[in-house]
């Protein structure tokens, strides 16, 4: 929960998303069971989810400690599972808040916007 706190906090605010202690469980238990621990050197730092349905896979969140951000980590992540996606001949998506820079790293790899709503837009790779 700290990191999301630390991370996430200023995206949600600037979007408009509610960021109470039990809106924000309530994000971080949607598809919990998907959910992976990130370590380095035996140390928590992060955490990602993928929901691979079938050949439709979605990237539901990716959340590293403060300090891991900026230094290629995500990008590196994000690949790794476009490569997965691309041996299983699988569809990924996945939805980024319109505030968060992450954007333009996800458009970089290869995703374009498919929609929108009032606060994010969703991806899907091309």
């Amino acid at each position: 929960m700290e990191i999301r706190r630390q991370s996430m906090n200023p995206h949600l605010v600037v979007a408009g998303v509610s960021i109470s202690d039990e809106d924000q469980l309530q994000r971080v238990l949607v598809h919990f069971e998907s959910a992976e621990v990130l370590l380095s050197g035996g140390e928590i730092i992060g955490l990602v989810k993928i929901v691979r349905n079938g050949s439709d896979w979605e990237l539901l969140q990716i959340q590293l400690e403060t300090a891991r951000q900026g230094k290629g980590l995500g990008a590196q992540l994000v690949g790794q599972l476009i490569a997965e996606a691309q041996q299983a001949q699988a569809t990924l998506k996945l939805s980024v808040l319109k505030a968060n820079p992450a954007r333009r790293l996800y458009e970089r790899l290869g995703f374009v916007v498919i929609g929108e709503d009032a606060h994010t837009f969703e991806m899907r790779l091309s």
